[in-house]
């Protein structure tokens, strides 16, 4: 049935509803896609039935719709003969900004759901940087915990040479993400060169020895807090002797820690899957020195932190419950619900910032709103990584790096701007709905673009 010319005629919440029932019967058991999709879908369906060259186009129905799929075998060998199999892939989500851009997960959660649902977000995210960045995703179902490095490069080194294929410095530029650090980075990196015989910047989050940028490591962390900034700036405020909840105790929550503590905030909370740790006084500069140790050269459980330390410890938990005013979620997916965020409310919580990819569910997103606590989504807060990542890539076009204070500037403008967006398009009086502007603004950009290069 052909789209009606005049969508002015219809019911919104007929046509949103009738939208949704066709993304879920598309794409059946999707939970983590369909949820992504939904939580746009409120905000920018209707948007474009107020401007009809976007829904007579049917251009957020096409961005729902990844352009290519890969998914292939990875085979590889454990350092004691055993032959072991993980499923790889690469999801092109949207090309019409730039080449696919993305990174790659290595955890056993990996599957087709998560990583459409990253993709799509990536969308919005890459557009709200105001770099030429399309939006991919990739990854496997290849846990790095516990194994050698010589296993990690087997494993890096057949996954590398089936990808390989798909992507390029001017197609699809992948980067890291959850499992997948600098040293599987340069494990990648490495094969793609042998493969291809040449030294191009195919992959970002590199080391600085070979093509990286200086502040990537750093990037999705500050970036999340100097977005944290600008939204208490509006207010009159900053983060100076504000107490910080964050979860996580990976890359996102470690520079986001440190970022915190350097503007003069207390951050009193680290976590990673075996539960979270809570120190009163806030992390000092000898507590986050050893956590870096801890979780990026031993590999170690945040328990062992709490045990030197003398800390609390308080395992399978996460850390809603602490009284705080400020809340990071750098972890993963869905880990605010909603009784989590009633829990935030009631001690006080003033903004939650979203470090990781979609951390807080519908309910926890409606108890914020309701409550008008400041709510900045993972699309907007989180953009820092890919914000750098473009910055990295563009260096490698020149042949040129550079300086720590020249990228950290970049990284602050870049995360000004998206707040600049979000509160263009979400603001509703003395209140800004950022999840509205992040979404509204990331689709105006890409939506454009596929308007002008026609029905692809």
């Amino acid at each position: 049935m052909a789209t009606p010319m005049n969508p002015s005629k219809l019911d919104p919440k007929k046509e949103l509803k009738k939208f949704l029932t066709l993304i879920k019967r598309k794409n059946p058991g999707e939970r983590e896609f369909l949820q992504a999709v939904t939580e746009v879908a409120v905000d920018v369906f209707p948007f474009t039935m107020e401007h009809p060259k976007y829904f007579k186009n049917k251009i957020f129905e096409r961005m729902c719709e990844p352009e290519r799929i890969f998914i292939f075998r990875v085979p590889w060998m454990t350092d004691d003969g055993r032959i072991m199999i993980s499923r790889g892939y690469r999801i092109q989500m949207n090309s019409a900004i730039g080449p696919y851009k993305g990174g790659l997960r290595l955890h056993p959660t990996v599957n087709l759901s998560i990583l459409k649902f990253l993709a799509f977000e990536q969308i919005f995210k890459n557009s709200l940087t105001t770099l030429p960045l399309g939006a991919g995703k990739g990854g496997a179902d290849f846990d790095p915990r516990g194994r050698s490095d010589n296993e990690v490069m087997r494993f890096c080194q057949s996954y590398m040479t089936e990808l390989a294929k798909y992507i390029g410095n001017n197609i699809d530029i992948p980067a890291g993400d959850i499992g997948t650090g600098s040293r599987e980075i340069g494990y990648m990196f490495g094969q793609y060169k042998r493969m291809k015989n040449e030294f191009v910047g195919v992959l970002t989050g590199k080391e600085f020895s070979y093509g990286g940028s200086l502040i990537r490591p750093e990037a999705t962390g500050y970036g999340c807090v100097y977005f944290v900034e600008e939204m208490l700036k509006l207010k009159e405020d900053n983060l100076k002797g504000k107490v910080c909840a964050v979860s996580g105790s990976g890359n996102v929550a470690q520079f986001a820690a440190r970022k915190l503590m350097d503007l003069g905030a207390k951050v009193v909370t680290l976590s990673d899957s075996g539960g979270y740790i809570y120190n009163p006084d806030g992390l000092d500069d000898e507590q986050w020195g050893y956590l870096m140790k801890l979780k990026n050269v031993d590999r170690g459980r945040i328990s062992k932190f709490a045990e030197k330390f003398g800390l609390a410890y308080y395992p399978e938990e996460r850390p809603w419950k602490v009284k705080c005013d400020v809340a990071l979620p750098c972890a993963t997916q869905n880990e605010v619900n909603g009784e989590d965020a009633e829990m935030l409310v009631k001690n006080g919580v003033q903004v939650v910032a979203e470090g990781a990819n979609m951390p807080c569910t519908p309910e926890a997103i409606e108890v914020f709103t309701k409550n008008r606590v400041l709510y900045a989504p993972g699309k907007a807060s989180n953009a820092g990584g890919v914000a750098v990542s473009g910055l990295e890539m563009a260096q490698n076009s020149i042949r040129y790096s550079w300086t720590k204070e020249e990228v950290d500037k970049k990284l602050r403008d870049i995360m000004k701007e998206i707040h600049k967006q979000c509160v263009k398009y979400g603001e509703n009086g003395t209140q800004i709905n950022y999840m509205k502007g992040a979404n509204i603004a990331g689709f105006v950009k890409v939506a454009d673009a596929m308007l002008a290069q026609g029905l692809v």
